[in-house]
């Protein structure tokens, strides 16, 4: 049974890990490349936009239905929302407070650091360096 155990968990370690879920600094205080999923991303449906693989790693946190959030809000209708708009999920104070609308240009520079950009939100994924990966991500938010 245990060995059953670890079969189910494993996954949902392999997400959260994925997330940022720690600091991402070793104790050096550097951050810590991690190595980017191998998916594929999905083919687009009359309902929902083609997904690029690298959202894979937003997955373990988030949901892209409305109001269905998870460890963070729905991605649903983020773009062109002011920081903190998602009814029913309890944001951070350093969220609510920072004054952004999820355009091209506040996207790009937080999904880059989130953590720099937004210091005390809850979001420790230590982000997306690859300008592309974050051009393609944007895109992708834009359709939510």
């Amino acid at each position: 049974m245990r060995s059953a155990a670890v079969l189910i968990l494993a996954p949902f370690a392999l997400a959260a890990a994925s997330c940022g879920s720690g600091s991402g600094a070793d104790e050096s205080g550097e951050t810590k490349a991690t190595a980017e999923p191998a998916t594929e991303p999905t083919e687009a449906s009359a309902d929902q936009p083609s997904r690029p693989a690298t959202f894979a790693q937003c997955m373990s946190c988030h949901q892209v239905e409305p109001g269905k959030h998870g460890v963070g809000p729905s991605l649903a209708g983020v773009f062109g929302a002011k920081a903190g708009h998602a009814e029913g999920y309890n944001y951070s104070k350093a969220m609510r407070d920072s004054g952004f609308t999820w355009d091209e240009a506040t996207l790009d520079t937080y999904l880059a650091a989130p953590m720099q950009t937004i210091p005390g939100a809850k979001m420790t994924y230590a982000g997306l360096k690859d300008e592309n990966q974050r051009k393609e991500m944007i895109e992708y938010l834009k359709q939510l």
